[in-house]
């Protein structure tokens, strides 16, 4: 295996010399820079010492970064700019190969042109024409993107698991478990005998558009009507976590170097959300609850009382060494299609540019609100996937008292990993039929990535 762009990224931060590093793992320093270079291959008893001497996990060391650097790389080429060039796939592949921290760096580069590109067609504020040329820290692009994208991008670098979070709710989760004590009872008592906070539902007429909010003057959390039992616990659960957490929060945001307050708020709401679903489904009881249901998600919905798209979201945070889940890709899109969440623990790569695939059901056509609708995707590189669309109201009082729900909520794995699915049951992908509601690629921006 070669290891050597990930050997080295390990030394320098580790602050060590090839001899440093070399003498700690009890081999020669002209050896290791062999290594390095990829003009060695490591070898079992290799990743084995490397793992022992500095306390690493070799699944994640050995993980894929060259498939996720080639993957976006295949964004950046499939752009019309580079239509002339020919770069095949192969010329992809050996780039990510050859130099993962060259190729993340093109796409680094590819993103900052493009945050330009957008604010030039939009067209920029005549107050900045006026200062003069923009300077170049302007173009960097966790500064350019929107705040929804930086922070999804630092989600998944965290790869969407946070321990820190996870250990935080280790006090409040044996209390949640009363005896004879109902999930929202608890959650109410909870906040009245450690936070003197009452909670109280509230009707549509007085909260308006506000499905939660806290009152601090009243020193009450106040639940809209609209919101039903596991909306209303898990509003409860957020204000719990965040009068109890708010240190371990903080201290993410700011280790996460995040520049402007948008990011850092949109960072703290979804950190916020991470926290009270681990507090309802707790790590190893979930695990185990998606083992035993095989992924059902209604019923684990009703298990846990939560609504289904958090149980979703809690299904892609099952990245624990030594406990994961099944590797899953999950997104979220609103109405008009905009990609509002994305995340992925496979070899499926949500596009950061451009829309999803015309030929996808993501909206689940044909189902129910709340009910699971399973396809089959083939994209061209050949690999192929189950996915599960489930449409839910927005989180806004007034669609959620429309006819249809507003967002649909996608989980997929590999086609491997189906049969730990009982929604995939109904796809037979050892059949060759493609009645059964499968989608086959063409040559959107999707497609283009996941070739």
């Amino acid at each position: 295996m070669m290891v050597g762009q990930r050997v080295r990224r390990l030394r320098q931060s580790q602050g060590n010399t090839q001899a440093q590093m070399a003498s700690e793992l009890g081999i020669s320093t002209s050896y290791l820079n062999l290594i390095e270079r990829n003009q060695r291959p490591a070898t079992v008893q290799f990743l084995l010492r490397l793992g022992q001497v500095f306390d690493i996990d070799l699944v994640e060391f050995a993980g894929n970064d060259e498939a996720r650097i080639a993957a976006q790389l295949r964004e950046v080429f499939a752009d019309s700019i580079f239509k002339q060039s020919n770069i095949s796939a192969q010329d992809i592949e050996d780039i990510a190969a050859a130099s993962p921290i060259g190729g993340e760096a093109v796409y680094l580069l590819y993103k900052a042109y493009r945050n330009l590109s957008e604010r030039v067609v939009v067209g920029i504020p005549k107050t900045e024409m006026e200062n003069g040329p923009l300077s170049s820290s302007e173009f960097i692009p966790d500064n350019n993107s929107s705040p929804r994208e930086a922070v999804l991008d630092y989600l998944q670098s965290e790869q969407n698991y946070f321990p820190e979070l996870e250990s935080a709710t280790s006090e409040l989760i044996p209390l949640l478990n009363s005896k004879g004590v109902d999930l929202i009872s608890s959650l109410a008592g909870i906040l009245e005998s450690r936070h003197s906070v009452r909670s109280r539902v509230l009707p549509v007429d007085v909260m308006g558009e506000t499905l939660s909010r806290y009152d601090r003057h009243g020193r009450r959390v106040l639940i809209s009507e609209a919101l039903g039992l596991e909306g209303r616990v898990f509003q409860m659960a957020l204000q719990l976590v965040s009068m109890e957490c708010l240190d371990i929060i903080t201290d993410i945001i700011d280790k996460a170097k995040l520049r402007d307050i948008p990011t850092k708020r949109f960072l703290k709401d979804q950190l916020t959300d991470y926290l009270a679903r681990s507090l309802l489904m707790p790590y190893m009881t979930f695990k185990e609850a998606v083992d035993d249901l095989r992924y059902n998600f209604v019923l684990l919905s009703r298990r846990f009382n939560v609504p289904i798209e958090h149980v979703c979201f809690r299904a892609a945070s099952l990245q624990k060494p030594g406990a994961r889940g099944v590797p899953i890709f999950l997104m979220q899109v609103d109405a008009a299609g905009t990609l509002l969440y994305r995340c992925s623990s496979n070899k499926f790569y949500p596009p950061r540019f451009g829309g999803l695939c015309p030929r996808w059901n993501l909206y689940g056509i044909g189902a129910g609100a709340y009910s699971v609708w399973p396809s089959k995707i083939c994209t061209p590189n050949g690999i192929q996937f189950a996915s599960f669309s489930i449409r839910t109201p927005s989180p806004s009082v007034s669609k959620m008292q429309g006819s249809e729900p507003t967002l649909v909520t996608i989980v997929g794995c590999e086609s491997g990993q189906a049969q730990n699915f009982v929604d995939a049951d109904s796809l037979r992908f050892e059949s060759s039929d493609q009645s059964i509601n499968e989608i086959t690629f063409c040559e959107c921006m999707m497609c283009q990535l996941n070739s």
